[in-house]
């Protein structure tokens, strides 16, 4: 094979590696949307007033046992944040990987997939790290369900970060102190085409959602319109 074959052939296979990972992260946007959909739809999902005072929120769909690590899990999922400090519309996200070992104590055996509530700015400080570990960088507590949040105790109202597990079709709060959460900028960088920052996605007015995310905004622009501020 010449040089310049050569070169070719891989560009080629760059090329359709590129294709591919679009493609995946495209995939996992929509799975991030589906399972959103589902819970919003459960009797008793999360509260909807208490969705009108997230922040932000995050979806990771179909966390598994991890290859490496007695009772690991990992998983990737997408974040968004309201714009206007917290009363805005949902903005562009940010894409993330979850992993640790308290993820597997939690689930035991099953894939499950798992949503976030960000219900302050602290909570949105976190995010923008390259990565944090919930319950020692910050305040977690297993989320309330049902119509209302009105039950919930001491230890949701002043938690920064509302967690969510759905395995097997039962969905409930789930505790996931020792969960570790880190950007994911390859991902970012296959859905937005360009290196970018979570600050900038997460927090700046003039970033749009691209193609690839506008389902999954969608449905948290349909499900709360407007924010209602901390909580």
């Amino acid at each position: 094979m010449t040089g310049r074959a050569g070169a070719v052939t891989w560009a080629l296979l760059l090329g359709a590696a590129g294709a591919s990972a679009q493609v995946r992260e495209t995939q996992r946007l929509a799975a991030c949307r589906q399972v959103l959909e589902d819970v919003a739809n459960m009797p008793e999902g999360i509260p909807r007033d208490l969705l009108n005072k997230a922040e932000c929120v995050a979806v990771v769909p179909g966390v598994k046992k991890a290859a490496l690590g007695i009772g690991g899990r990992f998983g990737k999922g997408a974040v968004t944040c309201r714009k206007d400090g917290g009363r805005g519309p949902w903005g562009p996200p940010s894409m993330i990987e979850v992993g640790g070992a308290s993820l597997g104590l939690q689930i035991g055996g099953q894939s499950a997939d798992y949503v976030f509530l960000i219900m302050n700015q602290k909570g949105i400080d976190h995010l923008l790290r390259s990565r944090f570990t919930l319950g020692a960088d910050a305040s977690v507590a297993a989320g309330p369900k049902g119509r209302s949040a009105e039950a919930a105790t001491d230890l949701q109202l002043h938690a920064e970060i509302l967690t969510y597990s759905r395995t097997r079709g039962l969905f409930a709060g789930v505790s996931l102190e020792g969960a570790v959460v880190k950007q994911d900028r390859s991902a970012n960088m296959q859905v937005y085409g360009e290196a970018v920052d979570a600050r900038d996605l997460l927090l700046k007015p003039d970033r749009r959602v691209p193609p690839a995310a506008r389902e999954f905004v969608d449905l948290l622009r349909e499900l709360s319109p407007r924010g209602q501020g901390s909580w």
